[in-house]
């Protein structure tokens, strides 16, 4: 973290008014949006995906058909953007590498033993060494909600600022699991933890557990990196992730992150989505907006 960057006394706990931001996140939903609007928004949406596979049973042939769907998302519709990124555990990430070639898409690698995050920092540290290592473009680290809940903050930004450290310029995302935090008051607390420690982006959660991601707490989240943008001069980016499978709501996401913080942040660089279903289905919309009908599934694959 800069010099310049006063960090703050995390132990005074923030205020977030449940009530306000839910009706706030509900307006977002309510938009019109004009059809030219709704294409562009779908085709932006489906650049800012991180396409995820993140299971046990994951082998080099899942991997590689997933980064073949990534650099070829349907063939029948010509000018479609690339998704982001594919996002993949730390054994994965030579396969993806190699299947990607130079199509510009990257390797986003979870880290830091995901997705529960008990291990020591050493274990840590390796774990995101190893993924850098072996060509991981990004790195999407969890945090220690244990030691967070505990009210340990400082080892929760000790920490983020060790595997930053690690880092260096690789692009480091650092999930909360903002489904085990509980409050909003908690989520804005993480959220500013890991702003201040070095993150580039915010990520809600893992995938792996209930609730995931919502727009009342991306909302805070946005809040967050607003605020953190108006102290600091510095724009960090946000990754909303799991539960987001509908291009409509992938759409209200976007609405609410163009009035939250602006065109700036209308990009891949600013802002991704965690998903491993959104792809198709925003597929199937653009199919359906340019030939007037949807097409069956099974012109999509699953992985």
């Amino acid at each position: 973290m800069a010099a310049n960057i006063t960090i703050p006394d995390f132990s005074i706990a923030p205020r977030i008014d449940q009530v306000g931001v839910e009706e706030r996140a509900s307006r977002f939903t309510k938009r019109s949006l004009k059809n030219e609007t709704k294409i562009n928004g779908l085709k932006l949406a489906l650049n800012m995906i991180d396409l995820t596979t993140l299971e046990g049973k994951d082998t080099d042939g899942k991997v590689k058909q997933l980064c073949y769907k990534a650099m070829h998302l349907h063939d029948a519709y010509p000018g479609l953007p690339t998704v982001a990124a594919i996002c993949v555990y730390p054994s994965m990430v030579s396969v993806a590498k190699k299947a990607l070639g130079d199509s510009g898409i990257k390797v986003a690698s979870v880290s830091t033993a995901f997705p529960s995050g008990q291990a020591p920092r050493e274990v840590k540290i390796r774990d995101t060494k190893f993924a850098i290592n072996q060509g991981a473009d990004e790195i999407d680290m969890v945090i220690s909600r244990g030691k967070f809940h505990q009210g340990e903050y400082n080892f929760v930004f000790d920490e983020i600022a060790a595997i930053k450290e690690v880092c260096g310029t690789t692009t480091l995302k650092v999930i909360l699991e903002t489904g085990e935090l509980g409050t909003y008051d908690k989520v804005r607390r993480a959220s500013d933890i890991a702003m201040y420690a070095g993150a580039d982006f915010i990520k809600t959660s893992t995938g792996k557990i209930a609730p995931a991601a919502t727009m009342p707490v991306t909302l805070v989240m946005l809040e967050a990196i607003r605020d953190f943008y108006y102290k600091t001069g510095k724009r960090i980016s946000m990754k909303p992730a799991g539960g987001i499978s509908k291009a409509k709501l992938a759409l209200h996401y976007l609405v609410m992150l163009n009035e939250v913080l602006g065109e700036e942040w209308m990009n891949n660089q600013y802002f991704r989505f965690g998903a491993s279903s959104l792809a198709n289905d925003i597929l199937m919309q653009l199919m359906k907006q340019k030939t007037g009908v949807y097409q069956s599934a099974d012109y999509f694959s699953n992985d």
